[in-house]
């Protein structure tokens, strides 16, 4: 099994959606910047918000055991071993880049 490197790529915010919905106030994610790097293969990565985790932990078990041949690959992402993903808050959804590395996991990491 390899890590995962975990990019986030950007913070939104569908300013409609929380016009109708969202408190006053209300802005992108304040608990991840883009930019921000996590490496994980089954276990959630310390720093990486839960909620985020519980909506793409699947897509980075799947690559840590080998899943960059299959997954996504020509169906909407053009790179093996990538997929992109998001967490799954509807007003102000993050942006992740999930890739394979090299980079072996350790057991009881």
């Amino acid at each position: 099994m390899n890590k995962v490197r975990i990019t986030v790529l950007k913070t939104t915010l569908d300013k409609e959606l929380a016009k109708e919905y969202g408190v006053a106030g209300l802005g992108p994610c304040p608990m991840l910047k883009a930019g921000q790097v996590f490496y994980a293969d089954y276990a959630k990565p310390q720093g990486l918000c839960d909620e985020a985790w519980k909506a793409i932990y699947q897509y980075v078990f799947a690559l840590a055991h080998g899943g960059e041949q299959l997954f996504y690959y020509g169906d909407w992402i053009r790179e093996k071993g990538v997929a992109i993903c998001s967490c799954n808050d509807g007003i102000r959804p993050v942006i992740f880049k999930l890739e394979c590395t090299d980079i072996q996991a350790k057991a009881g990491e």
